[in-house]
């Protein structure tokens, strides 16, 4: 349980499974303004609601991320198993984030602006990774950019919400391939989905976000372990 969980707990951090996935095949769409058609058809007499364009989707998503300098939110995860954990994520922008499991407790997810420590209290290991090696680096910059850092693969207007799908193959380990999903009206980030190389899905979903506050920052302190102490391990 507690290795699964290693890999599984933060639900942004496919990059540390092996390389690919089930969209690796999958073009990236572009963003580009469609040209104008010489003879636009005529409008229908009951008009749909309009469908938002890709590029103005992305950029909305981009200007959400972007002002969002601090939050605190409660979240629920869903592994591929169907095992459910829940807990509070805090953030600050640049680069400090923490994941405090209630169900299970023992686990806590931590980034420091360098760092992210992936901590069990139960059995006193904690693994260490740079941010710059996980996806968490396109959320945790000091300016976002979806469609620079990452390759956007699809948008989706879904009436209630927008989706977008987004490949980062910088990442350690290989390509990781996420699922972003915001609010259609306050482009607020309500849930992401990554699907790691076996094509195994991870879902997390926020509620209750919290866009004032700022964390306490003792939130986000990783304590040093000595080197020599069993389960210590800086990937």
């Amino acid at each position: 349980m507690a290795n699964r969980f290693r890999w599984l707990a933060l639900g942004l951090m496919p990059a540390l499974f092996a390389a690919g996935g089930v969209l690796a095949q999958q073009a990236p769409i572009d963003l580009a303004p469609a040209a104008a058609a010489e003879k636009p058809a005529k409008p229908a007499k009951t008009a749909a609601a309009a469908t938002l364009p890709a590029a103005e989707a992305v950029a909305r998503a981009n200007a959400w991320l972007d002002a969002m300098r601090v939050m605190t939110a409660d979240f629920v995860q869903v592994g591929p198993d169907g095992r459910r954990s829940e807990g509070e994520l805090s953030v600050e922008r640049p680069g400090r984030m923490r994941f405090e499991y209630t169900e299970p407790p023992r686990f806590e997810i931590v980034a420091d602006g360098r760092s992210v420590a992936v901590i069990d209290r139960k059995l006193d290991t904690q693994d260490e990774y740079f941010i710059a090696q996980t996806p968490l680096k396109f959320l945790l910059a000091d300016h976002i950019d979806i469609a620079r850092d990452t390759r956007v693969l699809s948008v989706a207007d879904e009436g209630n919400a927008v989706t977008i799908e987004i490949e980062d193959r910088a990442a350690l380990g290989g390509t990781a391939h996420l699922t972003l999903v915001f609010d259609a009206s306050t482009f607020a980030l309500r849930r992401w989905t990554v699907i790691d190389a076996q094509g195994f899905q991870t879902v997390v979903t926020l509620s209750n976000l919290d866009l004032a506050t700022r964390p306490d920052p003792a939130l986000f302190h990783i304590d040093e372990l000595p080197a020599n102490q069993p389960g210590n391990r800086r990937k």
